[in-house]
């Protein structure tokens, strides 16, 4: 039995391992194989710490706190571990248990090329701060983790910098993500004016003084910062680059953990710090859900490069996050808090079936892009033949993010689109519209989704090969292995256990202030979870029985009809030409025919370049090179123009730059009498 006393230590104690993990793997730099072994030994403790100090907290409830006194009278380095903290640190330590036992084996690739001491220093410090960010609870002590875990991520997404895409890639994620942070700290600064206090816990009692206006404009600022982090639609630009860039398993941590911070702080300051948001804000954030879980789909199905497709994923499982958030938000607008508590439950369970899902589908790629030196799919094929048991725990990651039951993320989409209907059929017509907009994207979004991963596993592990690199491919390590493994299993056992998880996630919801004394809109058991209304429910071991019964018979039937038939095994016929991988549908073929449909969204592209036998007479072409592509509108129609806008203010602003040191003393002087100003006011 854990008590408070021992789950505050031992949560103190993880993050002294990781910290050890990290300044060991320094130390240890000029031996590879020790170095690797050093840190990724301790982030695997370090995790089993977390894990162990957070399930109490998250199961029986017992909240712990800390702090450390600081010379500083407005800083204080101080820790609180409620409910909603301790399942965010849950998801993360377990796919960082995950990953790190997965890098044991994956790093050697880079023996001998890169500093693997740098690896593991950045790599542990990239879980300190995660971890700190959804622990701390102070605003200024925030910022300082948040700029940890943000540089620890840059460094680890350059790691491999004789890739020159890869700096190119760091270099963006390195802009955008110190541009949300400056929203963010401005947010604060917000609430720092208007409540005086900068601890979460008094800035919440005192955040009634606060105008609208301010609630407001602080919303919009957290937004944008936030959003910026979780790759929210248009802020996402960073995403498809910088998450490929990293090594396979700091992708894993990257799509599945990383980007739900954005989420975590969604979720403290809208629905705790500041517990009186109007209804605008959760129909602003139901319709940027909708909006980045339809295009962050579309974007995927157009990509060949495998780590982008996962990581426009990643764009589109955040946004089916925040549908059931901005649902929440809606509902206890309204008063709504069984409904509220639903939406909010839905946006819990898919955060933590996205992060095992998707570090699976990561990790199997990364072990692809080991064993074939490409990321790009048309060069794959037939690799079921050289890697069977990769392509078995792939299959079960595209089953489980294409929300196939019996998989996990059957169940959370199924949840949210519960809250959707509630909304549909609970609300007015000035807001009924946004939830039939929103439950029509998540219909959109799930069968694309499918038909993204039927592109992908085709592709990859189907067919003949069209690379020679394929036909040398073998099997990962057995670490990788076993990493996959364990979380293909999680997806089917979390699919398996929704009730019961179900209910853990409620308790996190009801421990919010808000919602102490409301009970949910649905119940659950150990075998069915559904609508207290009975408007609809679902048994996840029925469905799992249901499909085991379904397949039996199927190969009975089979059987007997084919009891009697022979089965004799020849060539193909093949017109008369050699079968080849030239005869295969590509993944960009494949997909071809809804990228038209979806033409005036995503503006496809296509470039044909001919190489003629004479250049002196072009009669005869000796090769034809067609090139389709997607046109970024976000790049041209988005960031192209505030980019031209800040070019030419700076032309203008710099000719205050005259060289003269008394104007120069004259600028500092009327910039301190503007702040004076400003403070008196």
């Amino acid at each position: 039995m854990f008590n408070l006393l021992t789950s505050s230590n031992v949560f103190f104690f993880a993050l002294i391992l990781w910290l050890l993990g990290a300044f060991g793997s320094l130390v240890l730099r000029r031996n590879d194989q020790v170095a690797n072994w050093w840190g990724n030994f301790f982030a695997i403790f370090g995790a089993i710490a977390a894990l162990t100090a957070s399930l109490p907290v998250l199961i029986s409830g017992p909240v712990f706190s800390f702090s450390i006194a600081s010379s500083l009278p407005l800083v204080s380095l101080s820790f609180n571990v409620d409910k909603l903290s301790a399942f965010f640190i849950f998801v993360i330590s377990l796919i960082a248990f995950f990953t790190s036992v997965y890098a044991l084996s994956y790093i050697k690739q880079y023996y001998r090329h890169y500093n693997i001491g740098a690896l593991g220093f950045f790599y542990n410090i990239f879980l300190v701060g995660m971890v700190m960010v959804v622990s701390a609870s102070n605003v200024l002590f925030f910022l300082i983790v948040w700029e940890i875990m943000s540089l620890s991520s840059y460094f680890l997404v350059i790691f491999e910098n004789k890739e020159k895409d890869n700096v190119k890639a760091g270099s963006l994620y390195f802009i955008m993500t110190h541009l949300g942070t400056a929203f963010i700290a401005l947010a604060f600064l917000l609430l720092y004016r208007a409540t005086g206090f900068l601890d979460f816990g008094a800035i919440k009692e005192n955040i009634g003084v606060a105008t609208p206006l301010v609630k407001n404009i602080i919303f919009i600022l957290a937004f944008i910062g936030f959003g910026t982090k979780a790759g929210i639609i248009p802020f996402h630009i960073w995403l498809p680059s910088a998450h490929p860039a990293a090594p396979s398993y700091v992708s894993a941590l990257m799509s599945g953990v990383m980007i739900k911070t954005g989420i975590y702080m969604f979720i403290r300051i809208f629905m705790d710090v500041m517990p009186d948001a109007p209804l605008w804000w959760g129909v602003v954030i139901l319709i940027f859900g909708a909006t980045s879980s339809l295009l962050g789909v579309l974007y995927a199905l157009t990509e060949h490069d495998i780590k982008k497709l996962l990581a426009y994923h990643s764009i589109e499982n955040i946004g089916i996050i925040l549908m059931g958030l901005g649902g929440s938000l809606v509902f206890w607008s309204l008063n709504m808090m069984p409904l509220a508590i639903l939406g909010l439950v839905a946006a819990l369970f898919h955060t933590l079936n996205h992060a095992i899902f998707k570090s699976l589908l990561f990790m199997g790629a990364g072990s692809v892009i080991s064993a074939t030196h490409t990321r790009n799919m048309e060069e794959y094929g037939g690799l079921i033949k050289y890697m069977p048991q990769t392509a078995f725990f792939f299959l079960i990651g595209s089953m489980a993010i294409s929300a196939l039951p019996p998989f996990n993320g059957f169940f959370s989409e199924w949840l949210t689109f519960q809250s959707l209907f509630a909304g549909v059929g609970a609300l007015d017509v000035s807001v009924r519209w946004v939830f039939v907009l929103a439950a029509g994207s998540l219909a959109f979004t799930g069968g694309l989704a499918a038909m993204c991963f039927v592109k992908a596993f085709g592709a990859v592990f189907l067919a003949r090969p069209r690379n020679e690199e394929v036909c040398h491919a073998t099997e990962s390590g057995i670490t990788p292995r076993i990493s996959m493994a364990a979380l293909a299993a999680l997806t089917l056992i979390i699919g398996f256990s929704a009730g019961p998880t179900a209910n853990i996630l409620s308790g996190v919801v009801n421990d919010l202030c808000i919602f102490h004394s409301s009970q949910p809109a649905f119940y659950s058991t150990a075998l069915t979870v559904g609508l207290r209304n009975n408007f609809a429910s679902v048994s996840m071991p029925l469905i799992l029985i249901s499909i085991l019964v379904a397949l039996a018979f199927t190969f009975f039937i089979v059987s007997f009809i084919t009891r009697n038939k022979k089965i004799k095994i020849g060539a193909t016929w093949d017109c008369g030409t050699a079968l080849d991988s030239r005869m295969e549908i590509t993944s960009t073929g494949f997909a071809r025919a809804v990228i038209s449909i979806f033409r005036g969204v995503l503006m496809p592209t296509k470039q044909v370049s001919v190489e003629y036998r004479d250049e002196d007479m072009r009669y005869f072409q000796k090769t034809e090179t067609v090139e389709l592509g997607v046109h970024d509108i976000y790049q041209s129609h988005f960031y192209q123009p505030i980019y031209l806008f800040i070019i030419k203010v700076s032309e203008q602003v710099k000719r205050i730059q005259s060289g003269n040191v008394n104007m120069y003393i004259l600028y500092i002087l009327i910039i301190l009498m503007a702040l004076l100003l400003i403070v008196n006011i």
